[in-house]
């Protein structure tokens, strides 16, 4: 895999200010301004072998001292995949992170050896950018380097109907306050990467047991919604989406690229023997 640099402010999915104050928190604390996310689709029976040579590129980036953290996770449910999430504060700061990993030749070389090697653990893969959407996020933003399980909602809508489907997740997002709802998620729009329009909803939890309380809370939300609310909801449902998917996925801390701190803030988990 081609892993381009990008830190982890993009995804959160960030008012990190400017790259070095990126650099300095570490993993991002608010959500990214944008975020890239690397899919490939594992070959039947290789997940254990492709997860063990992936970790060649935490390795390569850490002997580099890059600022350039990701988080990793594999597919739950849906098709058999690996998604590397990697935010960034705006495209400049990704442009930096692509010329800092072009001047380091035993970077670049190292990187390049490893993309050739994956071929034998991937049938395909594809790269997607997405841009935050706060207005339509709800919740405090999660405390990633205790992430564990991450739910994607991916919305396919029919071109023209984007500010339909705004309204609705606005409105959404307004019930969910209006009920108190113990809900949290972030929303991006994609730019690149599939066809579109499209947007992502992401939300995660520290334990597989807390999609529990979010089905629950779903389900206080839908009855907190009044019928002109609904009627929004199901309208934009009708109206502007075509499809939606969702999958969930849980975090590898193997393949992942955090910094020392957060693997030493669990090691149990973020350092297995």
């Amino acid at each position: 895999m081609n892993r381009i640099v990008l830190f982890l402010g993009v995804l959160s999915a960030a008012g990190l200010g400017s790259i070095n104050t990126a650099v300095a928190q570490g993993l991002p604390k608010t959500q990214p301004k944008l975020l890239t996310i690397m899919c490939e689709e594992v070959k039947a029976g290789r997940n254990a072998e492709h997860s063990k040579y992936e970790a060649g590129w935490p390795a390569a980036y850490g002997k580099a001292k890059s600022p350039d953290y990701y988080l990793a996770t594999t597919s739950l449910t849906g098709p058999n995949e690996a998604w590397y999430l990697v935010p960034s504060e705006s495209h400049a700061a990704l442009g930096e992170s692509m010329k800092r990993e072009d001047k380091d030749a035993a970077l670049s070389a190292k990187l390049g050896k490893l993309a050739r090697g994956d071929a034998k653990y991937i049938k395909a893969s594809r790269t997607m950018q997405a841009v935050a959407q706060p207005e339509l996020s709800v919740g405090a933003f999660p405390d990633v380097s205790k992430v564990r399980f991450f739910e994607v909602t991916t919305f396919r809508v029919r071109p023209g109907h984007e500010t339909q489907f705004e309204e609705a997740a606005k409105t959404y997002a307004a019930v969910c306050k209006r009920a108190d709802a113990k809900i949290s998620y972030r929303v991006y729009a994609l730019m690149a990467g599939m066809t579109g329009p499209a947007f992502l909803i992401i939300s995660s939890v520290e334990d597989y047991a807390e999609f529990d309380q979010m089905l629950a809370a779903d389900m206080a939300i839908w009855k907190e919604a009044t019928p002109e609310e609904k009627g929004i909801i199901q309208k934009a449902g009708a109206e502007a989406v075509i499809s939606s998917e969702s999958n969930r996925f849980r975090v590898d801390p193997r393949q992942s690229y955090v910094p020392k701190e957060t693997r030493e803030s669990d090691r149990e988990f973020w350092m297995p023997k």
